[in-house]
This record gives C-alpha cells, sequence and structure tokens, in this order.
C-alpha cells in the first residue's frame, strides 16, 4: 500500500499535478486500498492543521507582503550598500546581506526574491554583472530567507516532529550567519576572479544617513526575536507583532502603503497561506497512512541495523534530502519526511533541533537546484531572464552551499551553541 501511495504522489509530481493534490491522491489512494473508513480523511486533514504554531505562518506571510510594499525593503538595500557597497564586488555581497536582514523579518525565501530582487538584479546589471548571474545571486541568497528565523520550514519542522520552535528559531541564527558569511566571502572574491562590479557607484547614502533610514525596518528581528527569547511571546504571538508593527512602519514612519494598498496585500498573503495550508493538510493524511502501515518503524530499523554510525548516517540523510529537494517542495519534504527521520536520528543521539537545521538547509538548497528551484523560477521573473541561462551561473553558487552544509552537519555546534546558551543546556 505504501509504495502505491508513494507511486502515486511520484507520478502526480513528474506530470505537473499541483503537490497539495498529488498528496492528496495518494492518501486518498490509500484509504480505498485499506477499505478505510472515509470518514478518517476530513478528520486527518482537521487534525493536520489544527495546531496552534501553524497559526504563524499566515501571519509571517503577512508581515513579509506588508514589508515588501511598505518600502523595507528598499531601505534594507540602501543600509547594506553603505556597509559593503563600496569594493570591488560589493554589490553582490550587499545583495547577500540584504537578503539575510530580510531574511530575520520575514521568513520566506519567495518573498526575499521578488522584495529585494526587484531592486538589486536591476542594479547589479548596471553595475556590469550579467542579468543571468545576478539572478542566480539573488534565488540563491534568499534561500537564507528559511534558514535565518523566524523561518515557515523550521516551524512546520517543529510541529511535525513535535520540537520546540523556540529553539529551531535560536538553532537557525548560527547556521544562518555562518552560511551568509561564507557566500559574502565567496562573492567578493568570484567577482574579483571574474572581472565584475569593478566601478564602485557613488550613488550609496553614508552608513549613518542609511541606517537613519533604516533603523525601525533592522528594529523589526530585534522586536520578532527578542520576544520569542525572552518569553514575552511565542513565536505565533511573535508573528502577530510583526504583522503590526511592520504596517505601523510601512502606514506612518515610511508612508508608502495606503489604505487603499491593504486589499491587494492581504489578498496575496492569503492566496500564498492558503497553497501552504493544503499541502499541510494533505500531507497529514499521507503521513497517517503511511505511519499506519509501519513505514517509519521499518525505515527506522533499516536505518539502524545498515547504518549504526551517526557520520555515515547523516552523510545518507544529505544525500537523500539534497536529491529530494530537486524535485519536491520544502514544506512538503518536510512534513512527510521528519515523522520518518526524527525518530531515527534520536536514536542514533543526534539532537532533534541539529537534525531540524540539517533538513532545513538541505531543502533550502533544494529551492535553488533545478529541475524544482521555486528560488530561480521567482528570480527569473523578477529579472526577465531565461531558466536556461541561469542554470550554468548557479552551480559555483551551489557547490559552495553543499560545502556550507557540511559544515553545518559535521559541527553542531554552529547550531547548538547559542542554544545551549540562552536555556541553559
Amino acid at each position: 500500500m505504501a509504495i502505491v501511495m508513494l507511486g502515486v504522489m511520484l507520478i502526480g509530481f513528474i506530470v505537473s499535478i499541483p503537490i497539495a493534490v498529488s498528496i492528496g491522491l495518494a492518501g486518498a489512494v490509500g484509504l480505498l486500498m485499506t477499505n478505510t473508513n472515509l470518514l478518517i480523511l476530513p478528520k486527518e486533514i482537521y487534525t493536520a492543521i489544527d495546531k496552534f504554531p501553524l497559526a504563524a505562518i499566515p501571519f509571517f506571510i503577512l508581515a513579509g507582503a506588508i514589508m515588501e510594499r511598505g518600502g523595507i525593503s528598499i531601505r534594507l538595500v540602501n543600509f547594506a550598500k553603505s556597509l559593503i557597497g563600496g569594493v570591488q564586488g560589493g554589490l553582490a555581497a550587499t545583495c547577500v546581506l540584504t537578503c539575510m536582514m530580510f531574511a530575520a523579518i520575514s521568513g520566506s525565501s519567495i518573498a526575499t526574491t521578488f522584495a529585494i530582487g526587484a531592486i538589486l538584479i536591476p542594479a547589479l546589471v548596471r553595475d556590469g554583472y550579467p542579468r543571468p548571474y545576478a539572478a542566480a545571486l539573488q534565488a540563491s541568497s534568499a534561500e537564507l530567507g528559511v534558514i535565518i528565523p523566524p523561518s515557515i520550514p523550521l516551524i512546520l519542522y517543529g510541529v511535525s516532529a513535535e520540537v520546540s520552535i523556540g529553539e529551531l528559531f535560536i538553532g537557525g541564527i548560527g547556521p544562518g550567519i555562518f552560511i551568509g558569511a561564507v557566500m559574502m566571502i565567496f562573492v567578493l572574491l568570484y567577482a574579483r576572479w571574474k572581472g565584475y562590479g569593478k566601478v564602485a557607484r557613488a550613488d550609496r547614502l553614508s552608513i549613518t544617513q542609511s541606517g537613519i533610514q533604516a533603523l525601525p525596518a533592522l528594529c523589526l528581528p530585534v522586536v520578532i526575536l527578542g520576544g520569542i527569547y525572552s518569553g514575552i511571546t511565542t513565536p505565533t504571538e511573535a508573528s502577530v507583532v510583526a504583522v503590526f508593527a511592520a504596517l505601523l512602519i510601512g502606514m506612518f514612519v515610511y508612508r508608502e502603503i495606503k489604505i487603499s494598498d491593504l486589499f491587494s496585500i492581504f489578498h496575496k498573503a492569503v492566496m500564498s497561506t492558503v497553497m501552504i495550508m493544503i499541502i499541510i493538510a494533505t500531507a497529514g493524511l499521507f503521513s497517517y497512512l503511511i505511519t499506519r502501515a509501519g513505514v517509519p518503524n521499518a525505515i527506522g530499523s533499516y536505518l539502524r541495523d545498515t547504518l549504526s554510525d551517526p557520520f555515515m548516517f547523516l552523510l545518507i540523510v544529505n544525500i537523500v534530502l539534497l536529491v529530494i529537494g530537486m524535485f519536491v517542495e520544502t514544506n512538503s519534504s518536510i512534513l512527510v519526511l521528519s515523522p520518518i527521520l526524527v525518530p531515527v536520528a534520536m536514536s542514533m543521539g543526534i539532537d532533534p533541533v541539529h537534525f531540524g537545521l540539517i533538513m532545513v538547509v538541505n531543502l533550502a538548497i533544494g529551492m535553488v537546484t533545478p529541475p524544482l528551484g521555486v528560488n530561480v523560477y521567482a528570480a527569473c521573473t523578477v529579472g526577465n531572464v531565461r531558466f536556461d541561462q541561469v542554470v550554468p551561473r548557479l552551480l559555483p553558487l551551489i557547490a559552495m552551499m553543499i560545502g556550507c552544509l557540511m559544515v553545518v552537519t559535521y559541527v553542531p555546534d554552529i547550531t547548538l551553541a547559542l542554544r545551549d546558551i540562552v536555556y541553559n543546556r
């Protein structure tokens, strides 16, 4: 039964049936094959989304939509440009740094791609970077949006694996900063090697001027994450705070959002939320049937018997997740695979917070890896460039990110050191 369900789901992916529908069809086939009462279908779908932490998802999506429209992204770009934009390759590094800052507010790589790419891809082209490389850089930089907290995939992992979302958020800070720093060094060296961005343009603001303009935007991560780590708010409550703070800044500080803009902002957020929630609902039914069929226990027993060494287990998991990330959407991958892999990882002594970041970093790379590569498609749309032109420019960036993944995998302190300090572990 499980093999048939997986086959139905994979066929759906291959023939471009929407992800949520493919997973739902696989679940329906499983119900019919086992002669299960069909009332299980609405019950499991409801149970999958009847979790309080999931309420954070629509609010973080809405906050990202507000920030995209409210002038926050351009001010973050100007601030990052004033810090590192004056050297050769500085504008490329600015792209990475801006994505890091925007990720600490929005929690979404797609939102980061559209909000920052609309500004920086044309700017990179004006500074002599090839348009395909500019789009590739934007797509790969935006993947930091699902690693640096707040992160929607980390919320989904926390819910499906029953791991503290607060610990996951603070665990994501180290890998996010590490990968972002390595990426900035890489793009600076790559620009010098290729001769990109030789002319430092004089349209940068001073650090003081840009810092003052960006101060309200820079306060948002402090308010969001500070509230979570201080215990004042839960991650879900912090997402609501993020919406109101972004709205106040966009409407009354920067004054770039009018009342008439709110409908389109809310409409965009609702459509994005609906897509994610339908995937979560159908994945809940799929996970229930897979668990009932004993697949997680069987896989767990097999992995424990054949891969008793945690080093080899993590290596195989990385390879498998990188391949899966090439074909399957991030959120559905987390929801389907977490209940299977997390118990095995914990039985080998691997911290579930560390394992969660390994999963998310893996699947974040999948967001810029063909053929799925949702970030790449978004960057191609923003940059007005063909997908096939961007892919060759992505390869060095993907290789660099895989190298960072290996370091995050085998140096757990990058993820756990700050968590252990904050939570007195």
